[in-house]
């Protein structure tokens, strides 16, 4: 007995010390907030300050110097994060998830975002500002996976830690710029509706532009088939298993100081993208004697996307234009190799490419290219038949890209005229870009390579690829874009939508429905008195005017005699409805909940299960809820399905209220007030390692329940499907005010925390915050940094 004893202490012992050593293990896998670190290439110290959440706020006596150390902290913060957004484009995906994303590796190779990367590479000047601050931030990235600490999850798939080049930044943000494309979304599967069921169709849904809906305003003071069907399935599939977030849509707004209590302009912008743990931007305050900068960072990009200093702030949303066509390609009868143009025959490009699959054997593919872009047909195995279809994309048509020039111009700009001048540099992606200074000035530019198609040509369908007929005419010059520079009424904005007229045309895009553009209008144009306070409430506004209206017109109608007594009650809530969406909201609960039946007794008839899921996947269907609504005629209201009736849009809404009644019945029980919003409205933020059951308490932050709503201006957004419940995808990666009458107390948060590294205790602190739409002040004031600051870190030149 004593020898057991004996053994039993030993073996508890050990366990003991293997638990011990486990947690000294996970410790050294932190985040170093503070102490001394030799930099190699460093001239002079540069000293780290960390604040209350992590932010680093950067010292040091030049820029090449900052920028090494950002690139340091950069990393042991997001290493994870950058390692993954650098192998989308390359498609080397699959070396670390195995074989599901063998077909997301495919496309993103057929793409081409990596090749295109080569070819800039070799017309890059290497001895460019932009590239000597870039490679200084890429040195001090892999300083720190030299000698730093390698993130668990490193540990956890078996990766080794590989060096970052500037082929990684390109890749990376070429990456962004597909992320904010509609196109492969939506084209194929109007082509093949259109197919199906022909024009008059087409005609019903919210195609063209909508000229009764609120557009942006121009001001420029210097001017005064099966195969589409597969198509569709493909880009699905592949966008669906991205460990990473894409980007959606946004909200900003610049107000002039004429609209403002203290007549300095305010600057609100949140830009909406998927939510993900981490987090998307990453914030960094740099210093030097010549330059400073708060920006946000995308993970391995050296230069701010979002950025503000005393003189200028800058922010983002999506432009949403079309810079994606497909072609229909004409093959030779008899040769394989050869396609048709309007000058004869052409040799397809043929592109070999090998994709290493973890636990799984090495996959080669070749795809073929035409003039346009890649041929989609056999880059999956459902999509092998059938005429070939060619994807021509903006970003990759052009091999002079300046994205990294025109990131660093945006960033050391001093005021607005150097601004607007790196503004032409972008091609793609298109994006509203937003401005205010110090100085009083506001202004919005739509900055994209945009072009002009023959007259009567829609792209949102595939094109005759042989004609050469329905080709570019031409590319705009950048004064042509859309574009507003203190406008005569005080403030400028975008929320994804239409913008107005420029070269003669209405350009065509994928612009997200009035709602959030119509509010942001109503409430600007309301008040000429606006501060920080009153700014922060708009930010978390979450009330939809167009919901109201929606829902009394597909109500309105309704008769007392068909529905039960306590269905009328309910009717009474509806009809009371604000178009609100708080915890307690039964009204946004039945509206959303009603509009996925509307929509699914509408169109799943004509589409099918699976061409109605991918149809709820794009912003043609948000853009036709108001307008399908409104339709008292319309060939979609009649059900395919039963041939002897002919449905009218009360059948169809009637049917549709009984089974969102029945489904809440079902889910919540028969009192109504259980209905509430906060049951079915959710947030959490996952991370790749948390798809583990196991690992997800440890990864994945939330689920919370959240107030707000799709398509309003808190975009707290959602896909309609067949769980009805709402839980969220997408919305605002940050919130952001900039007020220049106290610039050193601007306003920010992110939705979990600053730092990608789940030992950190900057990990989801924000988190909780960022749900009760609370702020943090984004310092800037030395003093105040230094004085506040938990942790100080210095880097010092490595000794020889």
């Amino acid at each position: 007995m004593k020898k057991l004893k004996k053994v039993l202490w030993v073996i508890l012992g050990l366990v003991a010390l293997l638990i011990f050593s486990f947690f000294i293990f996970l410790n050294t896998l932190t985040p170093t907030y503070e102490g001394e670190k030799e930099l190699k290439s460093l001239s002079t110290d540069v000293e780290v300050y960390f604040d209350t959440y992590g932010i680093p706020h950067i010292y040091g006596q030049n820029e090449s110097d900052t920028f090494r150390a950002l690139g340091y902290v950069h990393a042991q913060d997001r290493l994870w994060q950058m390692e993954l957004l650098r192998r989308i484009a390359k498609g080397r995906l699959s070396e670390v998830f195995g074989e599901k994303l063998i077909k997301t590796d495919k496309f993103f190779l057929a793409l081409g975002i990596d090749e295109n990367t080569q070819k800039v590479l070799k017309g890059l000047d290497k001895n460019s500002e932009a590239v000597v601050l870039a490679e200084a931030y890429l040195d001090g990235i892999n300083q720190f996976i030299e000698d730093g600490p390698t993130p668990v999850e490193f540990y956890l798939t078996g990766l080794d830690k590989e060096s970052f080049t500037l082929e990684d930044v390109y890749n990376t943000v070429g990456y962004m710029a597909f992320s904010f494309a509609m196109a492969h979304k939506t084209d194929p599967l109007l082509t093949n509706l259109k197919n199906q069921w022909g024009e008059a169709y087409m005609n019903d849904l919210a195609i063209a532009s909508d000229t009764s809906t609120v557009w942006i305003r121009n001001h420029n003071p210097k001017k005064l088939d099966s195969v589409a069907s597969t198509i569709t399935a493909l880009t699905t599939e592949a966008l669906e298993h991205l460990p990473v977030p894409q980007f959606e849509g946004s909200n900003s707004w610049v107000i002039a100081p004429e609209k403002t209590k203290n007549g300095k302009v305010i600057l609100a912008n949140d830009p909406h993208i998927g939510f993900a743990q981490p987090s998307v931007w990453y914030e960094a305050h740099v210093s030097t004697p010549t330059y400073e900068k708060y920006g946000y960072h995308l993970a391995g990009v050296p230069f701010p996307l979002l950025g503000h200093d005393r003189k200028l702030a800058y922010g983002l949303t999506m432009f949403q234009n079309d810079d994606m066509n497909f072609y229909y390609e004409e093959p030779h009868p008899s040769d394989s190799t050869k396609y048709k143009t309007e000058k004869g025959w052409a040799d397809y490009e043929y592109v070999n490419k090998t994709i290493n699959v973890k636990d799984g054997e090495t996959v080669q593919f070749t795809y073929k290219k035409t003039r346009h872009g890649p041929i989609l047909n056999g880059i999956a195995d459902q999509v092998t038949a059938g005429q070939p279809v060619a994807m021509s994309w903006v970003y990759t048509s052009f091999d002079d890209h300046e994205v990294l020039q025109a990131l660093y111009g945006l960033s050391h700009a001093t005021n607005i005229t150097e601004f607007q001048d790196a503004l032409p540099k972008i091609h793609a992606p298109g994006l509203n870009v937003m401005y205010g200074d110090a100085e009083g000035n506001v202004a919005w530019w739509a900055s994209a390579k945009l072009y002009k198609m023959p007259d009567s040509l829609s792209t949102k369908f595939f094109l005759n690829g042989a004609s050469g007929e329905q080709e570019p005419l031409r590319y705009l010059d950048f004064s042509e874009n859309p574009q507003a520079i203190n406008p005569p009424w005080g403030y400028v904005y975008s929320a994804n939508n239409q913008p107005d007229s420029i070269a003669g045309m209405l350009y065509p895009g994928y612009y997200l429905p009035e709602n959030r553009a119509r509010r942001i209008v109503n409430l600007l144009e309301a008040k000429n008195d606006w501060d920080l306070a009153s700014t922060k409430e708009m930010v978390l506004d979450v009330t939809s005017t167009v919901n109201t209206v929606i829902l009394a017109e597909l109500l309105k109608s309704m008769q007392v005699q068909d529905i039960k007594e306590e269905q009328v009650k309910l009717l009474d809530i509806l009809q009371k409805w604000e178009g609100d969406y708080p915890l307690n909201s039964i009204a946004g609960t039945f509206y959303h909940r009603c509009e996925y039946f509307v929509l699914k007794n509408t169109f799943e008839d004509e589409m099918g299960a699976e061409q109605f899921k991918q149809f709820l996947s794009t912003h043609l269907v948000k853009r036709h809820i108001a307008k399908g609504a409104m339709m008292e005629e319309g060939y979609w209201w009649d059900d395919a399905t039963t041939e002897d009736i002919k449905e009218t849009r009360y059948d169809i809404v009637l049917k549709s209220f009984l089974q969102a009644y029945q489904s809440l019945e079902k889910d919540f029980g028969p009192k109504v007030s259980d209905w509430q919003w906060h049951k079915v409205h959710t947030l959490e933020h996952k991370h790749p390692i948390g798809e583990v059951a196991s690992l997800r308490k440890y990864f994945n932050v939330g689920p919370f329940s959240v107030h707000g709503s799709r398509e309003v201006i808190n975009n707290m957004a959602f896909p309609y499907d067949s769980t009805l419940h709402y839980r969220v995808s997408s919305g605002p990666s940050t919130r952001r005010i900039i007020d220049f009458s106290d610039i050193e107390n601007s306003m920010g948060i992110l939705p979990t925390g600053q730092s990608g590294n789940p030992l950190s205790k900057h990990y989801k602190d924000q988190a909780e915050m960022y749900i009760k739409g609370e702020f943090r002040t984004m310092m800037m004031n030395e003093k105040e940094i230094k004085e506040a600051s938990e942790d100080i870190f210095i880097f010092k030149p490595k000794k020889r």
